[in-house]
This record gives C-alpha cells, sequence and structure tokens, in this order.
C-alpha cells in the first residue's frame, strides 16, 4: 500500500468551518495529516469537533494576531510542531464596481475586504513562521481566479486576490529556502459559504445562494464542469506534499480551464 501524502504532517487550516476551508480539512486527514484549524464561526466549531474529535479547534478572528497565535501555540502544543499553513479566509464583494459604490463607504468597505482577504494571511504567516522555519515547512494561501481574469469580482474583492497573489511571491521570495509558499486559486465554486461585506449591508448573502448557480458555472468555463470545495482541495495535497517540494511562488489553478478560453 503506498503512503499518503501528508503521512503525519502536522497542518494548520486557517478559516476551516464551510466551503473550501472545510474540504481541505477532510482531504489532509485523508491523507493522513494531524489536523488543527482556526475559525471565526464558533457553531461551525462545534460541528468540526463533534463530527472530527481528533481535529484540534481553535475558535477565533484570522484578521486578528492574537487569535493566530492561539492557534499556532494550540497546534504546536497538541503535535509538536507545525508543517504546514493554509489560509482559506474569504469574503465578497458581489460584483460591486467602483461605479457602484457610496463614496461615503469606501474606507470602511476597503478595510474591511483588506482585513479579511489580505491582513488574515499576513497575520497568520506571521504566527506560524518561526514554527515552519523550524520545520522547513509549506504554507498554501487562497488567491482566486478573480487575480487573473477580469469580471470575477467587483473592484474591492478583485484587487484583494491580486494582494494575495502579490504576498504569495514576495513571501516564496523572502522565505526561501527555508519554507515554501504557493497559491491555489480556485474558480467559482458550488456548496461555498462565501459571503458578502457587512459594510455593505451583504452579510446575509451567500455567493451559493445565487439562482442557476451550477449551469453558469459550468457553462463558462471550457471543460463544462461546475466544481465544489473537494474538487479544491487535493490542489492544496499537492502544494502541501513533499511531491511539491521543488515547487514556491507558484499557483494551481482549479478554475475549469477558464485561461484557455477565447
Amino acid at each position: 500500500m503506498s503512503r499518503r501524502w501528508l503521512e503525519g504532517r502536522r497542518a494548520l487550516i486557517v478559516g476551516a468551518g464551510s466551503g473550501i476551508g472545510r474540504s481541505v480539512v477532510d482531504a489532509f486527514l485523508e491523507e493522513g495529516a494531524n489536523v488543527s484549524v482556526l475559525e471565526k464561526d464558533k457553531a461551525k466549531c462545534d460541528l468540526i469537533s463533534a463530527s472530527l474529535p481528533e481535529v484540534v479547534v481553535t475558535v477565533g478572528d484570522a484578521t486578528t494576531m492574537d487569535d493566530n497565535e492561539t492557534a499556532v501555540g494550540n497546534a504546536r502544543e497538541a503535535f509538536g510542531g507545525l508543517d504546514i499553513l493554509i489560509s482559506c479566509v474569504g469574503i465578497f464583494d458581489f460584483y460591486r464596481g467602483i461605479s457602484d459604490l457610496d463614496a461615503g463607504l469606501i474606507d470602511k468597505a476597503f478595510d474591511e475586504m483588506y482585513s479579511v482577504n489580505v491582513k488574515s494571511n499576513i497575520f497568520s504567516v506571521k504566527a506560524a513562521l518561526p514554527a515552519l522555519r523550524e520545520s522547513k515547512g509549506s504554507i498554501v494561501l487562497t488567491e482566486s481566479t478573480s487575480a487573473y481574469y477580469p469580471g470575477r469580482g467587483g473592484v474591492l474583492y478583485v484587487s484583494s486576490k491580486f494582494a494575495v497573489r502579490g504576498l504569495v511571491i514576495a513571501l516564496a521570495n523572502e522565505l526561501a529556502p527555508d519554507v515554501r509558499v504557493n497559491g491555489v486559486a480556485p474558480g467559482g465554486t458550488l456548496k461555498t459559504d462565501l459571503r458578502g461585506l457587512s459594510t455593505l449591508g451583504l452579510e446575509s448573502r451567500r455567493l451559493n445562494d445565487t439562482p442557476g448557480r451550477e449551469a453558469e458555472l459550468a457553462g463558462r468555463v471550457p471543460l463544462h464542469v461546475a466544481l465544489s470545495g473537494s474538487d479544491h482541495a487535493w490542489s492544496y495535497v499537492f502544494l502541501a506534499s513533499e511531491r511539491s517540494r521543488g515547487i514556491t511562488g507558484g499557483v494551481i489553478h482549479p478554475d475549469g480551464g477558464i485561461g484557455i478560453k477565447s
């Protein structure tokens, strides 16, 4: 029997309560990893604890340094170290263009979007870095197809995902040769709990509730597939594993082939 891809590896998955992050938890466990999570939603944390008692769960906000440090500390205490950091934290703007944004809301909307989609990554990496340097570990951040092709989000979301794309490159350069840093840029995703900015009154709106979403996602890409978090999760497994030990500053695009569409 072949060895599992992440056998014995110690992982912290940030934003693991639903969608892609939750699927990454399942895939990592299947591949033999010891898994810890940081998740803001206590109800989602309770569900993980009830169904997966082997997972170390920290309830906390990834946009704060303190909660990231607590999550890293909990992982290190449970597993004796940390080999892998994954971030799947995100928030959406439901395609609000610059023309659609009230000038009086831009400051707060910008701060909310960049705090969740960008700053959380910086805090998570900063908190985990000593442990990852010690283990010669790996980081995988979540970009988006929005960072590569226009029209897949509004001005705040798209620019925030460009920032994450920049983080991957900057961190990969800075942290080599000790720590590898890569990204996954998923296309549109089914069964996600991705919600909108509270600043814009969109906090109760879920992207997955869009009518006809499965058909729309399949229709926009050459492979005619509508992908779910479980489809994307294996890209994280590969980049976190030793099978990708020669890759840093890279990105995998599980997006149905949108980049080849004429």
